[in-house]
């Protein structure tokens, strides 16, 4: 009976030891090639244990309806078939993948504003977004994907048409039996009117913490603090845990000011901000009960040519804040 109850309380041991691993992910960009197998060792080499995999649908303009993918004329890896060679690689790697199907409006229009003027464009959009979403529904079931995010920062259609969205996820759940999240702006997840419908809370982290031009770690730890408990109550309110579906910095002055930006008037080089911004997003979430993970922003499949000291964009690859990520997710 002693070694029945010893084993009783292994297992439980067990269970909740896997329960508390955080999803350590890195945006694994798509590009024009197929990935590697030397690709996925870098992603192994910071030791991510996730990594999001992100086709694309393009839309022409703010108002159209009409999303066009999977489609000869695009990347590879923008593809079904070039999502599903990503997928295959770094399962057999044993990295699990958020499949996270994304919109690019032309001349890089913010996909929030999308919205229709006409009730029959709202339905031709509606009609073709579910075409879109259910198309990778499918490749994460057919592939046994962990995590589908079913929409990335689409506020005014989310705000306009609440009752599709639920639908929408009902039919989702019939096609695709993993955990579903949606990846809401940083400004727009209080918003969201279905959290309750999905297994996760998910945010694109780009919260405005300190106006300086290097934010010491005390002043972010403290600029945090008002939208962490927010977040808090709000992971609280719909039973859900939080995941940051998009987190990162760009290696510039002023990085934290507005961390969505990708200002052309601000370019001076400062990988201290960067390092000092990821270095706090680790302290103040991971050790969160009601917190998840998540995934930085953004990690090229080219490791060795991509980043480095002279680059001012959201990659943190060979810059100072890849050896801290490096060694946050080794202990965690």
């Amino acid at each position: 009976m002693k070694k029945l109850g010893l084993l009783f309380l292994l297992l439980q041991f067990s269970c909740a030891s896997q329960k508390n691993i955080k999803i350590n992910g890195v945006s694994f960009v798509a590009s024009r090639e197929r990935v590697t197998q030397e690709h996925v060792s870098n992603v192994l080499n910071v030791n991510a244990n996730h990594a999001a995999i992100m086709p694309f649908g393009f839309i022409r303009d703010i108002n159209s309806p009409e999303i066009i993918f999977n489609t000869d004329r695009q990347w590879f890896g923008e593809t079904k078939k070039g999502a599903k060679q990503y997928i295959e690689l770094l399962h057999k790697n044993k990295i699990n993948v958020m499949l996270k199907p994304q919109i690019w409006i032309w001349r890089g229009e913010f996909t929030g504003t999308l919205k229709m003027k006409t009730e029959e464009d709202w339905f031709a959009l509606e009609k073709s977004y579910e075409k879109f979403i259910i198309t990778y529904a499918k490749l994460a079931q057919e592939s046994k994907t962990d995590l589908l995010c079913i929409g990335t920062e689409l506020e005014q259609f989310v705000v306009n048409r609440p009752e599709y969205w639920k639908q929408l996820i009902i039919k989702i759940r019939s096609i695709y039996k993993g955990k579903l999240t949606y990846a809401a702006n940083w400004d727009e997840y209080p918003k969201v009117p279905f959290w309750k419908e999905l297994d996760f809370i998910g945010i694109d982290a780009y919260f405005p913490l300190s106006e300086s031009k290097t934010p010491s770690v005390e002043e972010l730890k403290e600029g945090w603090q008002p939208w962490k408990s927010k977040m808090r109550v709000i992971s609280k309110e719909n039973n859900k845990p939080i995941i940051f579906t998009e987190y990162g910095y760009r290696s510039v002055d002023y990085n934290a000011k507005k961390p969505w930006t990708v200002d052309r008037t601000n370019e001076a080089v400062n990988l201290k901000a960067q390092a000092n911004a990821i270095e706090v997003i680790f302290s103040e979430f991971w050790e969160e009960k009601w917190f998840a993970g998540g995934y930085v922003w953004k990690w090229f499949i080219d490791h060795e040519s991509s980043g480095g000291e002279k680059d001012n964009r959201f990659t943190p690859q060979n810059k100072p804040a890849d050896k801290i990520i490096k060694s946050f997710y080794k202990n965690n």
